[in-house]
């Protein structure tokens, strides 16, 4: 099973632009989260702190009793171990076939024979479905074909933890179908705990357990998928919608000005959602474990969570197929003693849009991954 990663008022800065600050949360065990956000709001940079390429101003990282920020670099570098990223590009060698690519992390890192290398890399591409594909360079497949690579080149040294960055970036909504699909089959197979930065709002729907979201410099919310996706938050409303009206401008914030303009039109811009299943494993996968802890977890969480989500929860809950729930949940006005795993739920509603005060932001300067084992 994977090892759940314990994130603590972590702050992070490029000189005077300040990316996020006193972000907090929990990826458990085993299950798949995803980060949410418009572009500019520090979600690449969220993935390299957790990994310990890039180190923020202040909290801490907690990995299997590791401190991926304040720890010696011997520390952290043995921690990383446990991570299998999947980069956005794939950045994959293009002098290299996919076979050398996947097998890379297994000639650097470990003293294996090239017979167990080549097993190793041929399972991994066969879960992939990359089979057949073993002497192609990069440049001579499809970009949906670089993705598997690099998911497959991730999963070589058995990571508990999965971090995939923008993994449908480039492709068609077909291809980030099968992506999604071969995500749940992957957590099925290996039961690793796993974060997806996405815009995608098909993935966030489908995909995860539990949803967060970046913007202005702070998380609006992480927990489990039914609080954000029941959310009335402005912000979360228009990022769900993909609307014009809210917080969201083109860089990535509206002045006052905008938002007062838009509030006299007395519409609020929030509609109800639907709020579909997830995907389930293909046919033949093993059910994935995770479903069965989050629901414990999250029936331990019914009385912080907000109306909507707990109606959201009970009903996906009675639905066939799924593990029997109580017939009414038990949801206390007050909960009893500290949940296993803190949630982070959006502000009350308001009539008004909220404006913290704080200065617009500008447009973050790019990040981008590098190659293997490259913090740039």
């Amino acid at each position: 099973m994977g090892i759940e990663v314990q994130v603590e008022g972590i702050t992070k800065s490029f000189g005077r632009q300040r990316v996020w600050e006193d972000v907090s949360l929990t990826l458990p065990a085993g299950e798949i989260s995803v980060m949410l956000g418009p572009s500019g709001t520090g979600k690449t940079v969220f993935l390299k702190s957790l990994i310990g390429l890039l180190k923020p101003e202040s909290g801490r990282v907690m990995v299997d009793g590791v401190d991926m920020v304040n720890s010696r670099e011997r520390d952290v570098f043995e921690a990383r171990k446990k991570f299998g990223l999947m980069f956005q590009d794939g950045a994959l060698f293009g002098s290299l076939s996919l076979f050398d690519n996947i097998a890379f992390p297994l000639r650097e890192h470990t003293r294996k024979r090239e017979s167990e290398i080549r097993e190793i890399v041929l399972e991994r591409m066969d879960m992939v479905g990359l089979i057949g594909a073993e002497g192609k360079l990069p440049g001579e497949i499809s970009g949906g074909m670089r993705k598997r690579a690099g998911l497959a080149r991730a999963l070589v040294l058995d990571p508990e933890i999965i971090l995939c960055d923008e993994p449908d970036s480039g492709l068609d909504p077909v291809r980030t179908a099968h992506i999604s699909q071969l995500l749940v089959d992957l957590n099925a197979q290996i039961d690793a705990t796993m974060l997806i930065v996405t815009h995608n709002i098909d993935i966030a729907e489908t995909v995860p357990d539990n949803i967060g979201m970046l913007f202005r410099r702070n998380l609006v919310t992480f927990g489990p998928r039914e609080v954000l996706l029941t959310s009335r938050e402005a912000v979360v409303s228009q990022f769900l919608s993909g609307s014009t009206y809210g917080p969201i401008g083109m860089s990535e914030e509206k002045d006052a000005a905008a938002l007062a303009a838009e509030q006299l039109n007395g519409d609020n811009g929030w509609q109800p959602r639907e709020i579909v299943p997830q995907l389930e494993p293909s046919a033949g996968m093993p059910a994935r474990q995770a479903v069965f802890r989050r629901r414990e977890r999250v029936l331990g969480l019914m009385g912080q969570l907000p109306p909507a989500a707990r109606d959201a929860i009970a009903a996906s809950l009675a639905r066939p197929g799924t593990a029997p729930a109580p017939a009414t949940p038990t949801m206390p006005d007050t909960p009893v003693g500290p949940p296993p795993y803190p949630i982070h739920p959006p502000a009350p509603e308001a009539d008004t849009v909220r404006m913290p005060e704080v200065p617009p932001s500008a447009v973050l300067p790019p990040v981008t991954w590098g190659r293997e084992g490259e913090g740039q």
